[in-house]
C-alpha cells in the first residue's frame, strides 16, 4: 500500500501544480520620450560618468552588485549579501547562485574583478587608489581588501560609480570595447534588441531574471529632444512616457482625460558654477560677485514658471534625502542687493559675464536663470551644448566664466562634494584647503557622528565662501498615457527616471 499511497501522493502533488496559474510570459511594448540624445557610451558601465542619465540604459541592460530599488537604496542584487571586518578595511560579497549573462554564460567573482579593474569612469581613480587588492576565493565569492577604512566604499562602488555593475569578462574580451558598445551584454532585466543613433534603443524582456520576469516584452528608448514635440507624440499615442514636460505643457498634460502628470522631486540639484573664481584676475574671484549672482536668481518664479511649484527651493547641492545634508539658511532673492554688491565690486554699470554654458535639455531652468542674471547687472550669453559634450567639456576643465552644473547621482554628501567641490573631482576647477583639510579627515572616519559634523562643516564653508549658486532641487514633470498602468516613475526615492523596468507594467497585465 506504501507505493500506492506514494503515487497518490505525487498525483496530488502534481494536480495542486497544474491549478496554479503560471507567470505570463511578458507581452507588449512601453516607449518612452527622452529628452537627451543617447550615446553608446552608456551602454557600458565602465564609462559611467558622475551623472544619472547612463542609469537609464543601465537599469534596463545590465546589473549591479548592489543597487537602489525601491524602498532600499542599497539593495543586495547579484551580490545576495555582504559583510565588512571589524577594522574596516575588508568587504566580502557573496554572488546570487544562478545568475547568467544575457548570453547564457554565469556571473562569477572573475567577472566581478574585471568589471572593477576596467571600470574607467567618474572616481575611478578614487576607488582604485584606496583598494589594496581584489580576491576571488571561489567563484561566487568577491573580496575587496581596502588600504585604509573608507565608510564610503560601498556606496561609491554600488550606486556613485558604474564600477559595480557587471559586464561578462570573456565576452568583453573578444568583441573589445568598441564591439562591447555596439552590441552590449549584460546581466539585466532586458537584452539589446538594436540601437539607431539619434533616433531610438530597442530592448528586450529576459524571462527568468532573478527579482522578477518583467511583465512587458518590449521597451523603447526614442530620441525626441524638443518638449513640445515629445508631448504632442504622448498625446496621440506615439508614446507611453514622457521625460522632462515644461510648466505649460504640464498644465494642459494635467487637464487630458487618460494623461497622468508624474511630478518626482528627485536628487537632481541645479546650480550655477563659477569655475573662474580661483583666477584672480576674474571678476568671479571676489565673493561679492558670487553673492551678488546668488541674490540676482528669482527661485520662487522659476519653480512656479518651470515646474509649476514642485521644485525644492535650495541653498545646497545636496540634496535633502541624503546622508550627511546640512539644512543651510533658506536662498534669498534680492536684486537691488545684488545690484550694491556689483557697484562695490566695481562695476556699478554691470559687466559683461560671458558665456553661460548649459546642457541643452536643462535649458528651461538655465535660461530663466540667465535672464535673472541680466537684470540685475550680469550680462551673460547662454550657449547650450548637446548633453554628452556637455559633460565631456566640463570634466575636460574646458570652460570659463559660467557653467550651469548639476547632479542626480545617488550618493551621499560626501560624494557630491567628492565630484564637485574636493580637490580632484571630475568637475572640480579649482579648490580651497581648508574644505580639502577637512574632506580628507571625513573620509576616513569610522564614527558616524564625528564624520557627520565634519560634513556639515564643510557645507557650511561652501555656503560662506559663496562656492556655487544654487538654483532648485528639480521636481520634474513626467507623465504617461493611457495604456500604462505603473510607469515606474517615482519608485525609487530620489531616482529621474522610470525604474525598476521589471516592474513596469501595462493596464490589463
Amino acid at each position: 500500500m506504501r507505493p500506492l499511497r506514494s503515487v497518490t501522493v505525487l498525483v496530488l502533488l502534481i494536480s495542486a501544480a497544474a491549478a496554479v496559474p503560471a507567470a505570463a510570459a511578458p507581452d507588449g511594448q512601453v516607449t518612452w520620450g527622452v529628452h537627451i540624445s543617447l550615446a553608446p557610451t552608456w551602454f557600458d558601465p565602465a564609462e559611467t560618468p558622475g551623472i544619472v542619465t547612463p542609469f537609464m540604459v543601465l537599469y534596463g541592460l545590465h546589473d549591479a552588485m548592489l543597487k537602489a530599488l525601491p524602498g532600499n537604496p542599497l539593495a543586495p542584487a547579484l551580490a545576495e549579501s555582504w559583510t565588512v571586518s571589524p577594522d574596516g578595511l575588508t568587504y566580502e560579497f557573496v554572488l546570487r547562485r544562478g545568475v547568467k549573462f544575457h548570453n547564457g554564460e554565469p556571473v562569477t567573482a572573475e567577472d566581478v574583478k574585471f568589471s572593477f579593474e576596467r571600470y574607467r569612469g567618474s572616481a575611478n581613480k578614487t576607488l582604485k587608489e584606496r583598494i589594496a587588492a581584489v580576491e576571488t576565493p571561489d567563484p561566487g565569492r568577491v573580496r575587496f581588501r581596502l588600504k585604509q577604512p573608507w565608510p564610503d566604499f560601498v556606496m561609491f562602488y554600488s550606486t556613485t560609480t558604474g564600477a559595480g555593475w557587471i559586464v561578462p569578462k570573456k565576452y568583453v574580451e573578444k568583441v573589445g570595447d568598441e564591439g562591447f558598445k555596439k552590441a552590449p551584454i549584460g546581466a539585466g532585466p532586458y537584452r539589446f534588441v538594436s540601437f539607431t543613433p539619434g533616433v531610438e534603443l530597442v530592448m528586450e524582456a529576459v524571462e527568468g531574471y532573478w527579482r522578477k520576469t518583467p511583465s512587458v516584452k518590449r521597451l523603447v528608448l526614442r530620441v525626441i529632444p524638443d518638449p513640445t514635440t515629445r508631448y504632442a507624440a504622448l498625446k496621440n499615442g506615439e508614446i507611453d512616457v514622457t521625460y522632462w514636460m515644461t510648466a505649460s505643457l504640464g498644465e494642459d498634460l494635467r487637464r487630458t482625460p487618460g494623461l497622468t502628470l508624474r511630478p518626482v522631486v528627485s536628487s537632481v540639484m541645479q546650480w550655477v558654477a563659477f569655475v573662474d573664481q580661483w583666477d584672480p584676475k576674474s571678476p568671479w574671484h571676489d565673493r561679492r560677485m558670487r553673492l551678488a549672482a546668488n541674490l540676482a536668481i528669482d527661485r520662487q518664479a522659476i519653480n512656479q514658471a518651470e515646474t509649476l511649484g514642485h521644485s525644492l527651493l535650495t541653498n545646497s547641492i545636496i540634496p535633502n534625502t541624503f546622508d550627511y545634508f546640512w539644512a543651510p539658511p533658506p536662498p534669498q532673492y534680492d536684486r537691488a542687493r545684488a545690484k550694491k554688491l556689483l557697484a562695490a565690486a566695481g562695476y556699478p554699470n554691470g559687466l559683461d559675464g560671458g558665456d553661460y554654458i548649459i546642457d541643452a535639455a536643462a535649458v528651461a531652468i538655465g535660461e530663466p536663470v540667465a535672464n535673472s542674471l541680466q537684470a540685475a547687472g550680469i550680462r551673460v550669453k547662454l550657449r547650450p551644448l548637446e548633453r554628452a559634450a556637455f559633460q565631456k567639456g566640463y570634466s575636460d576643465k574646458k570652460y570659463r566664466s559660467l557653467v550651469h552644473s548639476g547632479s542626480a547621482a545617488f550618493g551621499n554628501a560626501a560624494t557630491r562634494i567628492e565630484a564637485f567641490i574636493a580637490s580632484g573631482g571630475a568637475y572640480v576647477y579649482g579648490s580651497y584647503p581648508d574644505i580639502d583639510g577637512l574632506f580628507r579627515e571625513q573620509g576616513a572616519e569610522l564614527d558616524k557622528k564625528r564624520r557627520e559634523a565634519t560634513l556639515h562643516r564643510i557645507q557650511q564653508l561652501i555656503h560662506e565662501k559663496a562656492i556655487v549658486a544654487p538654483i532648485v532641487q528639480v521636481g520634474l514633470m513626467s507623465g504617461y498615457g493611457p495604456r500604462v498602468e505603473e510607469s515606474g516613475l517615482g519608485l525609487i526615492t530620489g531616482y529621474s527616471f522610470s525604474a525598476p523596468y521589471e516592474d513596469v507594467r501595462l493596464k490589463g497585465r
